[in-house]
């Protein structure tokens, strides 16, 4: 098995109440991922391939960070539609969007709950296959020869975390919140599974005048 690092986007349209106006990064989003891009090539960390979801604001993260001309799409590495689900748990059950920051805490295990529970009716796919996709995708990229550098989304990394440390639902939820714009987490090889040793790690935003740039939405 390869070692896997997982990143997720920089940031995107913070002002978007549905998946296409989201789908795009902000200028603090590209100028986030330019920096990562620096940083990694300055540590000299070496990737023998790399791979985003077929979204805008993956595609687009991996030019500003000078990895588009190697990378390769997946489909599979996508995110799943948060507004899509967040607007049908609303029209369906009256649990109005969050509003800020604060709300996604208590919000987020509630739509993963009702996903999970078949109570979002239309919801694009099951709770079940978003699950299933994502451990695929993990499994044959690590089954690939060389270190992997995978670009994509919060929601994703968060069910990485998920499974490989066996989280519940709550935590899954809490888990994906808190991953931040251009985090790095990287997932390595032990004992013939894949074992979390690094999680929502920026140290290209450690510097002072870089600090504000730590976003999470």
């Amino acid at each position: 098995m390869s070692t896997i690092t997982l990143i997720r986007h920089g940031q995107a349209n913070t002002a978007a109440r549905d998946e296409a106006d989201y789908d795009k990064l902000s200028a603090l989003g590209h100028r986030q991922a330019e920096w990562l891009g620096e940083h990694l090539r300055g540590t000299r960390d070496q990737f023998t391939r790399v791979y985003t979801g077929v979204l805008v604001r993956h595609r687009e993260t991996a030019h500003s960070m000078g990895y588009a001309h190697d990378a390769v799409q997946d489909a599979r590495l996508n995110e799943f539609e948060f507004f899509t689900l967040a607007q049908a748990l609303q029209a369906q059950h009256d649990v109005p969007m969050p509003a800020s920051r604060e709300d996604f805490v208590a919000y987020m295990p509630q739509l993963m709950q009702a996903w999970s529970e078949g109570r979002i009716e239309g919801a694009p796919e099951t709770f079940a296959a978003f699950e299933g996709r994502i451990k695929d995708a993990l499994m044959d990229i690590a089954a690939g020869h060389g270190p992997a550098l995978v670009i994509t989304s919060g929601g994703l990394i968060g069910m990485a975390v998920r499974q490989v440390m066996g989280l519940g639902l709550v935590h899954y939820a809490r888990t994906a919140i808190s991953i931040m714009n251009t985090s790095v987490h990287r997932l390595h090889p032990v004992g013939g599974d894949l074992a979390l040793t690094q999680f929502n790690a920026v140290p290209h935003l450690d510097r002072p005048e870089r600090q504000f740039a730590r976003t999470h939405l």
